[in-house]
């Protein structure tokens, strides 16, 4: 019997609404659903008639997670069932979604996976450390970027890949991202778009005083090296997937290469990245 985690975010599915209607679409379909809210120490009141637990406790043997939410809740997602290869299915319930694959009024569409009407695309993810005096004092993973970004003024970064320097500048502080993580940050920062499928590591600057400092798209094998505040010494902090700031300080560097772990999304219609990109993106008519 396969076994579905349900992963809402219970600011955008009020009331778990959706998720409740997803929970008896799987049993209708000889399946088996478990609700795993994903709260931030909100004070909640969960509707009763749903099977409650966490991601932690129920990925070890489970088929399937479904994610309600924005892309903020497909990461937390994939950030907790990372190790299990458990895919995901996202539907999407925020505002823009490229990682999403199916929207609130599309989840009849659930019934396919029981027939194996659907695909799983491979995302990869990246692993970043931090050190300090020759020594790793944090470690963390991504499925879209890590950003190094000055507190309140520019920082000074000096980026190389294999050891070899590619550039040095001030600046607010760069994104490294993967081809998923294209179309966040890392493009609002005038970074390329990359199709998701491929095995990239790019490297962005965040508003540099520097006329070269642009986009570089780096072959997966690559270790990409941050060194922060060799000359200038303001404050920085890094963010791993938009989670809690972690303290930089001068003369720290952060280690980035591509991770063991992947993401798999479950794909179920047939609609491309570029389509997604045109609806997402595109000029309104």
């Amino acid at each position: 019997m396969k076994k579905f985690l349900l992963c809402p975010s219970i600011v955008r599915d009020a009331g778990l609404e959706l998720t409740a209607e997803v929970d008896s679409l799987i049993r209708e379909n000889g399946g088996t659903a478990v609700v795993c809210p994903l709260a931030d120490g909100e004070d909640i009141s969960l509707p009763e008639g749903l099977c409650y637990s966490t991601l932690e406790r129920e990925a070890g043997d489970a088929f399937m997670a479904i994610a309600f939410g924005g892309d903020g809740t497909i990461l937390r997602t994939a950030r907790a069932v990372g190790e299990y290869n458990v895919p995901i299915l996202a539907v999407n319930m925020g505002n823009i979604g490229f990682m999403a694959e199916l929207d609130p009024g599309d989840i009849s569409r659930i019934r396919d996976i029981f027939d194996g009407e659907y695909r799983i695309n491979r995302r990869i993810m990246i692993d970043a450390e931090l050190c300090r005096d020759g020594q790793v004092i944090y470690s963390d993973f991504a499925l879209n970027d890590v950003v190094i970004k000055g507190v309140t003024k520019v920082i000074d970064i000096e980026v190389s890949g294999d050891g070899q320097p590619i550039y040095h500048f001030s600046g607010d502080g760069a994104v490294i991202a993967t081809p998923t993580g294209s179309t966040a940050y890392s493009m609002s920062a005038g970074g390329p778009i990359v199709e998701p499928d491929a095995d990239n590591i790019i490297v962005t600057p965040i508003c540099a005083h520097a006329l070269l400092a642009r986009s570089f798209v780096l072959s997966p094998e690559r270790k990409v090296s941050i060194l922060v505040g060799s000359e200038k010494t303001n404050a920085a902090y890094m963010s791993v997937d938009g989670r809690d700031a972690v303290d930089v300080r001068p003369g720290d560097i952060i280690n980035i290469c591509v991770s063991d772990r992947v993401t798999e999304l479950v794909q179920l219609t047939k609609r491309s990245f570029y389509r997604k990109v045109y609806e997402k993106l595109g000029e309104k008519r």
